[in-house]
């Protein structure tokens, strides 16, 4: 039984407050066991993942596969490219024959929009969106904002700066709702025509957009950037990267107008030089790795809790 009031991980949006801090609280006991000699715990003995990546991935799927690991699960990957889809079956076909095995809970990334959503209409089984299309990838929303707790405690009142590619980014939207539903300011920033359409759907929960990245910086306490998807540009949705850069890049430049204590983050994989600098990624200021540490502790927490693994350590 879950932990949780829902009962599926497939996005923040209307995610409760309560969830979401039960969520990163437990984070925070699982990321003090990353750093322990034996970093494994019999939580989740017992109960068997899949993971269902039908779009490449590497810090996502490994992440997950070490949170499984660190929980004594067992687990299993499944990969599209050598499975019955090839032949035609369908997506449901595929899920209810995996189910059939007796599997507990279903990690998914998919390139389709609604993809998790639509596999926890139709099956048993708890289901936790690692990235569907351009929606949202929650997971990835928590444990940004519990590398920002960590340095603030609480993301009430906190300026969160989003620069980039915002109308394809998944992150962006997960960390949109997270940060909302704890108090955080957050400002979009990047060129127009990378901005979401529905535009005034954001505005209405309070989300700022400013075209300027040094006013969008200006006293940021955290400053996200996000990975240009260079394929935008076949869309003629850009320019050029050069120009790119120099108007929205997060360089030392840009951040001139930030806290001197920003936070700087980003999801990876990183354009150097373009949507960030290499000076800033691996300046004094720059959480990324951490982040990609925090995402073990934070897939433990999500897992641990919709399961309602045993918490004997």
């Amino acid at each position: 039984m879950s932990f949780l009031e829902t009962k599926h991980l497939l996005g923040l949006r209307g995610v409760s407050r309560n969830d979401l801090r039960t969520i990163l609280d437990t984070a925070k006991q699982f990321r003090e066991i990353l750093d322990r000699p034996v970093k494994k715990v019999p939580s989740l003995r017992g109960i068997t993942v899949v993971n269902l990546f039908f779009e490449n991935s590497t810090r996502t799927r490994i992440s997950f596969e070490l949170a499984e690991k660190r929980l004594s699960a067992d687990s299993v990957n499944f990969t599209s490219s050598s499975s019955s889809l090839t032949k035609g079956e369908s997506l449901l076909d595929t899920m209810k024959n995996i189910e059939a095995m007796k599997i507990d809970l279903v990690v998914v990334r998919h390139k389709g929009t609604g993809v998790p959503a639509f596999l926890a209409r139709h099956s048993g089984a708890i289901i936790i969106n690692a990235g569907d299309g351009a929606n949202e990838h929650p997971n990835q929303g928590l444990l940004d904002i519990f590398t920002m707790e960590q340095k603030y405690g609480s993301m009430e009142g906190r300026v969160v700066t989003i620069v980039g590619d915002v109308r394809h980014s998944r992150v962006a939207r997960s960390n949109i709702w997270g940060l909302h539903t704890l108090g955080a300011k957050v400002r979009l920033c990047g060129p127009a025509t990378l901005m979401p359409r529905n535009r005034n759907f954001f505005e209405a929960a309070g989300v700022e957009f400013i075209s300027d990245i040094h006013q969008a910086l200006d006293g940021a306490d955290a400053v996200i950037a996000l990975r240009l998807q260079k394929e935008r540009q076949e869309d003629s949705l850009l320019p050029t990267l050069r120009e790119y850069r120099n108007f929205f890049g997060v360089t030392s430049e840009a951040l001139q107008h930030a806290k001197p204590e920003v936070l700087i983050m980003h999801p990876g994989p990183i354009n150097r030089g373009v949507e960030i600098d290499s000076s800033v990624a691996d300046g004094p200021n720059s959480v990324i790795l951490d982040q990609v540490t925090n995402g073990v502790a934070v897939r433990m927490a999500v897992m641990y809790l919709l399961s309602g693994g045993r918490a004997d350590e």
